[in-house]
């Protein structure tokens, strides 16, 4: 069996995906590259972005990369590293609300993931467990969000699931 070349890492908030992902990306290589895609508009925002800094040592140089995934991932791919993209979530929320492109921008991404010479993982909320929003941007979100998971599941090697910090391989080898 070979390992998993691009792993997409699907769970809820507080699920326990950052920290498998990341335990996945660091069994890969010893050198990684932590593409972030959060931006901190709030002090809550600042906190939860330094803790996930914190659970990261010196292995890993971080990239901040909200709007511009697809060249981050294009830019920083070597072949003596991993990526970690963490998280498609708030990527694609920042995406929405500048009123990008989605396909557009999905497609950059499947094309980025492809020509990478390394490893990748990413990281996305499963969002379809829940109720249906009571607004039209909620779903409109919820629904892009699921159509972008479908879309990377189908071009990942493997995809996982993780529930309370346990994860189930979806597809592909174990």
């Amino acid at each position: 069996m070979t390992k998993p070349r691009t792993i997409l890492v699907l769970g809820g908030a507080r699920s326990g995906k950052s920290r498998h992902a990341q335990a996945l990306a660091e069994a890969m290589t010893p050198e990684g590259c932590f593409i972030a895609t959060a931006q901190a508009w709030d002090d809550e925002m600042r906190d939860r972005i330094a803790r996930h800094q914190a659970d990261r040592d010196e292995r890993w140089t971080t990239v901040e990369a909200p709007l511009a995934l697809a060249d981050a991932i294009a830019e920083h791919s070597r072949s003596d590293r991993v990526l970690l993209v963490d998280c498609l979530t708030l990527w694609l929320t920042n995406m929405l609300l500048g009123e990008a492109d989605l396909a557009a921008a999905g497609d950059a991404l499947v094309a980025a993931l492809e020509d990478a010479p390394c490893p990748v993982v990413l990281v996305s909320n499963e969002v379809g467990f829940g109720i249906v929003p009571d607004n039209a941007l909620a779903r409109r979100f919820r629904d892009a969000q699921g159509t972008l998971n479908q879309r990377l599941a189908r071009v990942c090697d493997a995809t996982d699931l993780v529930v309370a910090g346990l994860p189930l391989r979806l597809s592909g080898e174990k």
